[in-house]
């Protein structure tokens, strides 16, 4: 018995807090902006109602909240099917996790987490401890799995809704045994809720009966063949492994090494003002109510309402010594840059320091420099760590030469002589490292980078995972995706009004330029800390926008789960066989020397062919081809289009496509794919970016793999020189025709969307309900013209693109545009209220709520205008294909590992995505590829038309394809 004096230790378990909060409330938006705030809300109260009641001689002494974190625990590694079956989080839940976060530091209580282990195995171990320190400890929580923990007048487990303390009779209640024996109790009754597998058929009576017969679980199985009844007695005889794995999943594990000691839980009155602007920032106006008369009453403090704006940072603000404050954050937004202020940390107590402080803030900036540009290639310089304006830190770690230079701050030469690495003057790597990742795959703690999928590339090499991550460049995206440039130095400038230091001024540039590792520390210092600095002034800027533009959901379920995933996939990169590009460039070579040959004929005279001017001049100056065009500077326009245009005139233009063509495919990848191959790796690793383009698709760079044609024999031959290792082959899952089908969904086309349910010939149907001829023995050309009809229309065609496309009169083009609408009327519908919602509002969306900015929509210019159109008809449909490839990649890694695959994702590219796996695995992968493809929309989007995604293997990309 713990003495009446005592410390009395309060350990909340804050998931099962957070699910009860989440479900026990009707869903709650806030006002302002529509943010999901139900969970927060709920947690909130029950966290307020619970220190309220606990008063006198019952009050803790000493309190924390443990929460779970999101990843695999031991217990996965012993049994990877724990917990498997368990579905995900709801979407609108998942965003609240980091704000509840955020509201226990504002009630001012620590909030504990840690990777690798439970809540559960953590109050265990704090109980445990806390016992043994001569504490009364009380579990806020009704949990069965607990219940091991009581300890008679010791160790309680209290439940606040019932407001009942749960103790030897509760536990009897439950399992018919002591806490001392509920482990083997079970261990046999398994947990249906975990997957924890027990002994089949054994339920809780039985399992008592058992334990109290024979004294504990070990007894039971080593007399097992004692017992009378014959299938308990086989059970229990042929699961014996099974059981004893179960028991090791529901013990919980009381020795976990945490870094709080409970001492340290020490109960502390919230900061009437930190929490308040919590409250109010939330807009809990009863809550906020509650709390103001609680401190007037007991404080005699009055506080009127701490923060009016929509949705501020949720992270606290620290101020210079590291104290939280309140207040707004716009003064700290734009606060003026002062590099003199950042310092440099060369010794692990500096740094240790530091990362308490970080601990404490909720959210953190970085940044991490390098030698190179190439993730796969670069090695680890230094990181630059900021918690508020100006209070940044700068860790060398494997910076090279002489620091005689160190004071020329921003100096655009080279160093005059480089060297060995400056041990003396830098943290080792292995130490740094091993200190900053407890800070960095702490979930409690948001890490803010811009572009963060570098930071992640680059701490994976070294084991650790960057969790709990941020990126205000995919913040922008998000709101303004198709409008502005995303790159760090114009989002600074927008946003903050400040300009970001070139990267010239501090590693030179041209033939001067040199790798960060020889830039002195001090200059490396200045310009990491700086953009560290920037990075967390941007999240405090971007983030209450995302909300009040309604769009958190976007960014929490499109964008901020990608990094790690494309991050991984560009590691794994993909094997190309050197020989067969050889190969490919010089029969390419040859078929442009014959081209170039038949050219020279048809012009009369040798020409480069690579030239627009040579060209121009001779197809309109000394041909005198109809049709021609200038361009801004005076000389003849020889896009694709007039070339296309006018080989309907001369066999010259078209022998001039067919060389582009082959000269594009090898200066881009013939010859450019041998060189891109890593040394180190033998395959070709390609960049992956996420917020270039107008519509949410992905870009490829370093090399481009997306713009491979399929459609020629050339770009197929291409694809087969992308090969699997020995001994796997590649796969690759391709959405068919899924901008076809989401029209057929956002137009309500009842014909397209039967045909698609049906599974038949979509372009024959078409042409069927266009023309009136049946699907059987349709004649070719009826099919293609309805084919280039249903994917022109996606596009906005005109008459004029269509009878281009179709070699036709415009008149008859017209017609079948004419007669499409008049058969699809929904078609039409959609366009014209797609247009006009893009005229009104300056964007549209996707049906997963994605904002895409038009250019032009609202311009006087004609033409800018009618391209703004046709670019809102298709952004919906081409954005929402982006936004199902994206939710499917990242559901993905987590379906693969639960099937233990060795599979790999390796490309993504359009509507496919390639992987890489083991023989034996290709049929089972395949399937997996496919319903989670299939599946990908659900449950943010029900789609009236079904997905279909055709999944094939190969020994190469072409085969597979």
């Amino acid at each position: 018995m713990a003495k009446k004096d005592a410390p009395r230790l309060y350990l909340i378990d804050g998931s099962a807090y957070i699910f009860r909060a989440y479900h026990a409330l009707p869903p709650l938006t806030r006002a302002s902006d529509g943010l999901s705030v139900g969970a927060v809300a709920g947690f909130c109260n029950m966290l307020w109602k619970f220190l309220e009641e606990m008063k006198g001689a019952e009050a803790p002494t000493h309190l924390a909240v443990i929460f779970d974190k999101s990843e695999v625990t031991f217990r996965n590694k012993l049994y990877p099917e724990y917990k498997a079956h368990r579905p995900p989080a709801p979407e609108d839940l998942v965003p609240q996790f980091p704000m509840i976060r955020d509201a226990t530091r504002a009630f001012n209580l620590p909030c504990i987490e840690m990777g690798g282990f439970e809540a559960d195995d953590l109050i265990a171990t704090y109980a445990r401890q806390a016992a043994a320190g001569g504490a009364s400890v009380r579990i806020v929580s009704s949990d069965k799995d607990l219940m091991q923990l009581i300890v008679e007048g010791v160790i309680q487990l209290y439940d606040p809704m019932k407001n009942r303390i749960l103790g030897l009779d509760a536990v009897m209640e439950k399992f018919g045994v002591g806490p001392e024996k509920v482990i083997d109790a079970q261990a046999l009754i398994g947990d249906s809720t975990d997957n924890v597998p027990g002994a089949p058929g054994i339920g809780p009576k039985t399992a008592a009966e058992l334990i109290n017969t024979f004294g504990s679980l070990d007894a039971i199985l080593e007399r097992a063949n004692e017992i009378k009844q014959q299938k308990r007695r086989e059970t229990l005889i042929n699961f014996a492994d099974q059981i004893r794995l179960s028991r090791e999943l529901v013990t919980l594990k009381d020795d976990v090494d945490v870094e709080e000691k409970w001492e340290s839980f020490a109960l502390r009155e919230p900061d009437p003002a930190m929490l308040l602007q919590f409250i109010d920032a939330m807009e809990f106006r009863t809550l906020g109510r509650r709390v103001r008369e609680h401190f007037a009453k007991e404080k005699g403090v009055q506080i009127v309402a701490s923060y009016t704006s929509a949705a501020p940072p949720l992270a606290p603000v620290h101020a210079d010594d590291g104290a939280p404050r309140a207040g707004p954050v716009l003064e700290e937004i734009e606060r003026e840059f002062k590099p003199d202020a950042y310092k440099i940390v060369r010794d692990l107590p500096a740094l240790e320091d530091y990362i308490r402080r970080a601990k404490l803030a909720g959210a953190i900036g970085i940044d991490t420099e390098a030698d190179s540009f190439d993730a796969m290639r670069a090695q680890l310089v230094g990181v630059s760590l900021s918690l508020a304006a100006n209070d940044a830190i700068y860790i060398p770690l494997q910076h090279r030469g002489s620091e005689s230079r160190a004071g020329e701050l921003f100096a655009a030469e080279a160093p005059s002589e480089t060297g060995a690495l400056d041990t003396g003057t830098q943290i080792g790597l292995s130490a740094a490292l091993a200190a900053l990742q407890s800070l960095f795959e702490d979930a409690s703690v948001t890490k803010v980078g811009l572009n963060i999928k570098w930071d992640i590339a680059l701490f994976a090499k070294h084991k650790i995972a960057l969790k709990a991550f941020d990126d205000p460049m995919l913040a922008s995206y998000t709101l303004y995706g198709g409008l502005d440039d995303h790159d760090k130095t114009s989002l600074i400038e927008k946003h903050i009004g400040h300009g970001l230091t070139p990267y010239a001024n501090v590693a030179g540039k041209g033939k001067a330029q040199q790798t960060f590792d020889l830039v002195p520390i001090e200059a490396a210092a200045a310009y990491s800390c700086e953009h560290a600095d920037a990075a967390l002034r941007l999240y405090r800027k971007l983030s209450p926008e995302l909300a009040s533009n309604h769009l958190i959901t976007v960014y929490e379920t499109l964008e901020r789960p990608l990094p790690p995933v494309l991050a991984a996939m560009e590691r794994e990169g993909i094997k190309v066989d050197p020989q067969m590009l050889s190969r490919l460039s010089g029969d390419f070579a040859q078929r442009m020397l014959q081209y170039e040959s038949e050219a020279y004929g048809l012009a009369g005279k040798e020409f480069n062919l690579g030239s627009p001017k040579q060209l121009g001049e001779i197809l309109f100056d000394e041909l005198k081809l109809a049709g021609g065009g200038k361009t801004k500077t005076g000389a003849w326009s020889t896009d694709a289009a007039i070339l296309e245009d006018l080989a309907e005139q001369h066999d010259l233009p078209a022998k001039v496509l067919e060389w582009r063509q082959l000269s594009k495919l090898r200066s881009t990848y013939t010859e450019a794919l041998g060189a891109a191959i890593n040394p180190q790796t033998n395959r070709v690793h390609t960049s992956y970016a996420l917020a270039s383009t107008t519509t949410g698709r992905l870009s490829s760079n370093d090399p481009n793999l997306q713009n491979i044609p399929i459609r020629t024999e050339e770009g197929r031959r291409i694809r087969d020189a992308f090969i699997a290792e020995k001994g796997n082959v590649l796969v690759s899952a391709d959405y068919s025709q899924i901008e076809l089908r989401l029209l057929a969904h956002v137009a309500d086309i009842p014909q397209l969307k039967q045909a698609f349910a049906d599974g038949v010939d979509i372009h024959a149907r078409t042409a069927s309900e266009m023309f009136g001829v049946p699907v059987e023995g349709m004649p070719k050309e009826i099919r293609s013209n309805a084919k280039a009809i249903n994917f022109g229309i996606i596009y906005g065609i005109s008459a004029f693109g269509l009878a281009r496309n179709l070699g036709i009169a415009r008149e008859e083009a017209a017609a079948y545009i004419k007669k499409y609408f008049e058969r699809f009327p929904g078609i039409r519908d959609y366009m014209e209220e797609t247009k006009a919602f893009a005229r009104a509002n300056g964007y549209v969306k996707t049906i997963f709520g994605r904002r895409i900015w038009v250019k032009g929509i609202q311009s006087k210019n004609p033409s800018e205008r009618a391209f703004g159109e046709r670019q809102s008809i298709n952004a919906p449909l081409q954005g929402a294909a982006a936004d199902i490839i994206r939710r499917a990649m990242v559901r993905l890694p987590a379906a693969l590992a639960k099937a233990k695959l060795k599979s790999r994702m390796l490309l993504q590219v359009h509507d496919e995505l390639v992987f890489e796996a083991p023989k034996e695995e290709a049929d089972t992968l395949c399937k997996l590829a496919k319903d989670v493809m299939e599946a990908a929309p659900e449950p943010a989007a029900i789609l009236s038309v079904p997905l279909t995604v055709e999944a094939k293997a190969g020994s190469s990309w072409g085969a597979a394809h």
